[in-house]
């Protein structure tokens, strides 16, 4: 089988690197899959999940708050904003980031403005998303 090396990293850290059949992202038209032997693209990513799956068709899933992919022959590099496994997501912390910007998004906040606002909403509509697909795989 072939696959490609995926290398995930944020401005702190270096969050993944590891070979893929699979790299799902969420770019700026819509979600993209990117296979061995895709065309080399570079494109802005939106907040939003990745999924990795990998040779033994493991899934991994991870949250950005946006970004870079960058796709060569060999690599997809994905440079995000930042990024975080599924599986280390404190869940109680993002809901209450969750309410803030809510509180704010409703008019009832002033701990940010709306455009932080949205921000904040999407990267933690993103960490959520990628909780709950942890959850229904480790059901199955």
């Amino acid at each position: 089988m072939t696959t490609i090396r995926c290398d995930i990293v944020s401005a702190e850290a270096e969050i993944f690197r590891g070979e893929a059949t699979l790299v799902v992202v969420t770019g700026e038209v819509g979600e993209l899959g990117i296979a061995p032997r895709h065309a080399p693209l570079i494109t802005r990513l939106k907040p939003g999940k990745v999924v990795v799956t990998q040779a033994d068709g493991q899934k991994l899933d991870f949250a950005i708050s946006g970004g870079i992919l960058e796709v060569q022959p060999q690599v997809v590099t994905i440079l995000a904003d930042t990024a975080i496994r599924a599986d280390e997501i404190d869940e109680e912390k993002v809901r209450k980031a969750k309410e803030e910007a809510e509180r704010v998004l409703a008019g009832r906040g002033e701990a940010m403005d709306l455009v932080e606002a949205q921000k904040k909403m999407a990267e933690v509509a993103a960490q959520l998303q990628a909780l709950e697909r942890l959850r229904r795989n480790l059901k199955h």
